[in-house]
């Protein structure tokens, strides 16, 4: 429980330490930031498979291969029903944000209240590779997601204090969203703590839902700034990173 707490801390940690980045930069590239991303998303699409999906079909018994797509299509329907109640990223949030502009403001805000929403379910897929009793691949799943979490810390920052946001409020917004893939993370363990029948299904929930963000998200957030070739390979790279890992640990 002590290692959970810990990653849970590590998780919503590295949104903050985005965040000062952002402070520190705020006018950072966006090749530096796609690339960074980029690296996360292939992190994240090898630990998805590996540490996740791979998992639930092992855990899954007679009817694994139905439980574990199901259980993807589930959590990849459930960031879509979240997606058209509060889109994310850039379907929030372009380059138009004007200094001080008040009419910019409710949409910053809710550009911020949708990362924290999107930061439940990605904190309750670090949780639930807990319940695999693999500590070295839970760890790499959750390091995957923390670091996909450093450059969405950053991103929060520039568009807030553009928007008329004072420096501490934008940093309490960003915390916020830190905390909230804490709180999905424990969530995550004790789900599949107390019952761990459902297991194989909150394996495979829990993968569909970091193959939509990537997909959905990452990709495209990672393509839209003219450094696709890069981004392609820091994606490669990240997945093979994951991989050479996952090997080396067993």
């Amino acid at each position: 429980m002590k290692m959970v707490l810990l990653t849970a801390l590590g998780v919503g940690g590295a949104t903050i330490i985005g965040s000062l980045i952002g402070f520190v930069f705020k006018n950072i590239s966006h090749r530096f930031s796609d690339i960074v991303l980029s690296f996360a998303a292939g992190v994240m699409l090898s630990a998805a498979v590996l540490g996740l999906i791979l998992p639930s079909l092992d855990y899954g018994g007679s009817y694994a291969i139905v439980i574990t797509v199901a259980g993807i299509f589930a959590g990849a329907l459930c960031l879509n029903l979240i997606d058209k109640l509060v889109p994310h990223l850039h379907k929030l949030v372009g380059p138009d944000i004007e200094p001080h502009n008040n009419a910019n403001l409710s949409k910053v805000l809710l550009f911020v209240m949708a990362i924290a929403i999107h930061n439940l379910p990605e904190g309750i897929a670090a949780g639930v590779s807990f319940g695999t009793d693999n500590a070295s691949q839970a760890l790499l799943i959750a390091g995957g997601i923390a670091l996909q979490n450093i450059p969405e810390g950053m991103v929060i920052i520039g568009p807030m204090l553009a928007a008329g946001v004072s420096p501490r409020k934008t940093f309490v917004c960003a915390m916020i969203t830190g905390l909230v893939e804490v709180v999905g993370t424990l969530l995550g363990y004790w789900a599949v703590s107390l019952a761990s029948m459902i297991l194989p299904f909150a394996l495979a929930f829990a993968g569909g839902t970091m193959l939509y963000v990537i997909s959905d998200e990452m990709i495209p957030e990672t393509h839209a700034h003219g450094s696709e070739r890069g981004a392609t390979y820091a994606l490669l790279v990240g997945f093979c990173v994951m991989l050479i890992s996952d090997v080396l640990l067993g």
